[in-house]
């Protein structure tokens, strides 16, 4: 008999991933609020997670034997202008999480970010300090912190910049760059903006793996630091997109609610240590094509 897994933010371009992998080896649950989603061997129900009541509720009916947290209101700019509502999801919702996984004394897997820190001196280690630079960064750091002093066994996973194909709620940052490229538009991207990114088919497999060995801080980046723009000329060349429209430019020529870290590449050799196998940037998409 397989075990249950509750995943919230099923609907999301990561939890949407991430149920498709875990249903090899898990009952697993699912967890929306605005898009209905279908996955298969996947049990999905529409949960607001910030209301306390819903989500004891969920957790009584349940009863999973681990929990994979991933909703969360994940656009920086979002969280810049609208500051109260994305606390009560980004804080408050999982420090409630960390609470009630702590009664029932079963794993928990937290999707933290690498924009906790303010990208002055990358790559950074789980040991590093954190920094961050806007609200989204601060919201995450509030929530890694609450969990952990709430629930030790926490497994608190720092995510990087992900990418992958579109699901049928969601896309990833490639599909509008694709888009814009191939309507012969112009698409400027960032010289100096530095990440480690992976593919959201990785990432699920480092939370499943988290989910197995990981109690406190564990950042889950790719093997490559790249920039922003750098990764668009991958993807023109592996999709064969029109190279016109691409166009470079640094961060302070775009204005944005939200101020932006320089480098927030991720040291992950710990995970790698632990068996986390990003592959390169080039195989990633490779695969999607």
């Amino acid at each position: 008999m397989m075990h249950k897994l509750l995943v919230t933010g099923a609907s999301g371009f990561l939890g949407w991933h991430l149920c498709q992998l875990a249903n090899l080896d898990w009952e697993v649950y699912g967890t929306y609020l605005t898009h209905a989603v279908e996955i298969p061997n996947t049990k999905l129900q529409k949960v607001n997670l910030t209301n306390f009541q819903e989500l004891k509720q969920i957790f009584n009916e349940i009863q999973p034997a681990a929990v994979i947290h991933t909703a969360a209101q994940s656009q920086p700019n979002y969280c810049q202008n609208h500051p109260e509502e994305s606390y009560a999801t980004n804080v408050i919702v999982s420090q409630n999480i960390a609470d009630l996984c702590a009664d029932a004394s079963i794993p928990c897997v937290f999707t933290s970010t690498d924009l906790v820190f303010d990208g002055l001196n990358p790559p950074y280690r789980e040991t590093d300090p954190v920094c961050p630079v806007n609200r989204y960064g601060e919201q995450k750091v509030m929530a890694e912190v609450g969990m952990l002093e709430r629930y030790p066994m926490t497994a608190v996973c720092r995510m990087p910049l992900m990418f992958g194909a579109a699901t049928p709620t969601a896309t990833s940052f490639i599909q509008p760059f694709i888009k814009t490229l191939q309507e012969g538009k112009e698409l400027k991207l960032f010289l100096d903006e530095f990440r480690t990114p992976v593919s959201a088919t990785t990432a699920a497999k480092g939370l499943l793996l988290a989910l197995e060995k990981v109690q406190g801080i564990i950042h889950l980046g790719g093997q490559e630091r790249i920039s922003r723009y750098d990764f668009g000329c991958l993807l023109v060349e592996i999709f064969q997109l029109p190279t016109t429209g691409l166009k470079a430019c640094r961060q302070q020529d775009v204005k944005m609610a939200a101020p932006r870290p320089r480098d927030v590449s991720l040291d992950s050799s710990k995970a790698f240590a632990l068996g986390y196998q990003p592959l390169s940037l080039r195989a990633e998409l490779e695969k999607l094509v």
